[in-house]
């Protein structure tokens, strides 16, 4: 058996292992992930990076706890959802329990042009964990333009997959979805449901390559698409090296970065399974909280905590969550044009 002498011992099998070894373990020590969106992929993404001892993990997510969540996303638990607590500092609590050795930044916050890159500042990797084609497009473009790699996967019903970009060399998330998808043309959580056993086999798939790239085996690593479905049994990797359009690609052969400049990104957003609508300021906001909660206390009965405010309007069976970024999530809607009304009437343009 191979000495670990420098090997602390939770890692010690893991390091065994010649795909990653002493060193390997070493660089994941000194490693930093990025993990976007802290549901279903991106919780289980966080606790396997975490448990790997990679040494810094920021995880930023936009959205809440609810009773819906727990049936997938490992992180959570119903505690979580009586106190409304927001998906990354709840995920981060969890994670400290887990391994005090590795530093977790929780941000509560969207991921958007005007952030990302700030978000992705000394990150070696950023890890997919979101639930829209059109934060996808923009880390595909913070990607490029930064050079920093990113593991894109997704999940529906019991299949998923996931493509490993990796920026100057292969095919980009781009060259595969040049825009976002027709409402109604691709199946959502909403339309096909979705069941725990694809939820991790698809991020253990992602955490395989995140760790490749952290530990320095990007030789390992192909231009391809997974895919898989738990339920079937199957299992495809489909060759991207020689896509067609990669030729004509506008993101990553022709430079084009409208997603990162903000040209494409809707202030809007449907939230999948929820019927709720998020809304998002023009620009980034500082808000009080503890105003925010007395202003709309008028309006129906308000719940605060450190992170958002929550109005249960009187007049209605809506909910609106108010984040100090001036986000809201409007519940009891799919319309974003009722939900920007609601947003305006009460928490203002």
């Amino acid at each position: 058996m191979q000495a670990m002498s420098h090997v602390e011992p939770r890692y010690r099998k893991q390091a065994l292992f010649p795909g990653i070894g002493e060193d390997g373990q070493q660089r994941l020590r000194d490693g930093r992930v990025l993990v976007v969106g802290c549901g279903a992929l991106g919780s289980v993404a966080a606790e396997t990076l975490v448990r790997a001892g990679v040494g810094f993990v920021r995880i930023v997510d936009r959205d809440f706890v609810e009773t819906s969540n727990l049936q997938r996303q490992v992180l959570f638990d119903e505690r979580d959802v009586q106190e409304r607590q927001p998906k990354a500092p709840a995920a981060a609590r969890k994670l400290a329990e887990i391994n005090s050795g590795v530093e977790v930044e929780p941000v509560v916050a969207d991921v958007r042009p005007d952030n990302v890159l700030e978000l992705m500042d000394g990150i070696d990797v950023v890890v997919d964990g979101t639930d829209n084609f059109e934060t996808r497009l923009l880390l595909n473009d913070a990607s490029l333009d930064t050079g920093i790699p990113w593991v894109n996967g997704g999940c529906v019903g019991s299949h998923g997959q996931v493509m490993t970009i990796l920026p100057g060399r292969g095919a980009c998330f781009r060259c595969l979805l040049e825009d976002v998808p027709d409402p109604g043309s691709s199946e959502t959580c909403d339309t096909a449901g979705v069941i725990g056993p694809a939820v991790n086999v698809v991020a253990s798939l992602q955490c395989v390559d995140a760790l490749k790239i952290l530990c320095g085996r990007t030789d390992q690593l192909e231009s391809v698409l997974t895919v898989v479905d738990v339920w079937d049994g199957t299992y495809r990797r489909l060759n991207l090296a020689d896509l067609p359009e990669r030729n004509d690609c506008p993101a990553c052969r022709k430079g084009d970065r409208s997603w990162l400049r903000g040209d494409r990104l809707s202030q809007t957003a449907i939230l999948c399974g929820r019927n709720a609508v998020q809304v998002s300021p023009a620009t980034r906001l500082q808000l009080s909280l503890a105003e925010a909660a007395e202003r709309l206390s008028q309006h129906g009965d308000v719940h605060q905590n450190a992170y958002l405010v929550r109005l249960v309007l009187h007049e209605s069976s809506a909910e609106i969550t108010l984040f100090r970024d001036g986000r809201a999530i409007i519940q009891g809607t799919d319309d974003p044009a009722l939900a920007r009304s609601l947003y305006a009437r009460f928490i203002g343009a």
